[in-house]
């Protein structure tokens, strides 16, 4: 199913729903360049056992585009999209960028959220990685290309990682006009890419909900050094490494991610 959100001050988040809303919630937030569309088999699956809500973040999908764009405002979107589905509370996941907004909603907002699952980042800074793809996209006139197959091309010729060229590909779609353009608000993205690898700004909060981190064995976005502030934030946090996945753990190992998560959701 899918839902525009009801109407609100704040962003109205477009959303995929999967499962009964008798079902305890789960809100699963996706990274940057995603989509809720990258997580349908993932909400097929947690629907046996969860109303699960699946948001495109602002800036990002079918949501709408507003120029603010940080871990902030992306929180409180969550909290305010909880309000707006009428959920007492919800768990949530989230992946890299949705990671770290969920988070900060935990953190903030501890009476709206039930366990927390972190995939692969920490709250810590990291370095910019994503120059190269700025740059591609910068570069690819979408309004004169014809075909899909023809942006697909560009990209591979400047972006090895194939994972990365079909999530990109999933970002576009065609105007009213028939012209392909981006789905994302590159510009906007692009502009505030600093705050989105900067550290979380709470380090003082702590969380004593319970909290998943998962982690790819051939990913290094959360290292042994992150245990400790991912401890000081979250004191009840375990840590579970997926075998033969990268960053993209839920991608490349879907079923021992499924399996992970609701092993811990349901204990």
């Amino acid at each position: 199913m899918c839902f525009p959100q009801s109407e609100s001050m704040s962003i109205n988040l477009f959303f995929h729903a999967y499962g009964s809303k008798n079902l305890p919630a789960l809100i699963v937030l996706h990274g940057l360049f995603g989509s809720s569309d990258n997580w349908h088999t993932v909400g097929t699956v947690f629907s046996k056992h969860f109303f699960t809500l699946v948001p495109d973040a602002r800036n990002h999908g079918r949501s709408p585009h507003d120029d603010k764009f940080d871990y902030q405002v992306m929180a409180d979107d969550v909290v305010e999209f909880i309000h707006q589905q009428h959920l007492p509370s919800a768990s949530l996941i989230g992946h890299s960028m949705g990671g770290k907004t969920a988070m900060l909603a935990a953190l903030q907002h501890p009476e709206r959220i039930d366990k927390l699952i972190v995939v692969d980042i920490a709250p810590r800074s990291y370095p910019p990685e994503h120059e190269l793809i700025f740059e591609t996209l910068n570069s690819i006139d979408l309004s004169a290309m014809v075909r899909r197959t023809d942006i697909e091309t560009k990209l591979a010729k400047r972006i090895a990682d194939d994972a990365t060229v079909q999530l990109l590909m999933k970002n576009i779609t065609r105007d009213e006009q028939g012209k392909f353009r981006w789905k994302i608000n590159l510009p906007i993205i692009q502009k505030n890419y600093e705050s989105l690898n900067a550290a979380l700004p709470l380090q003082s909060t702590r969380s004593e909900k319970p909290a998943l981190f998962i982690r790819g064995e051939h990913s290094e976005y959360i290292l042994l050094e992150d245990l400790k502030p991912i401890a000081e934030l979250f004191p009840r946090a375990e840590l579970v490494t997926i075998k033969n996945a990268s960053h993209w753990v839920h991608a490349d190992a879907p079923d021992d991610f499924a399996q992970t998560a609701l092993e811990f959701l349901l204990s």
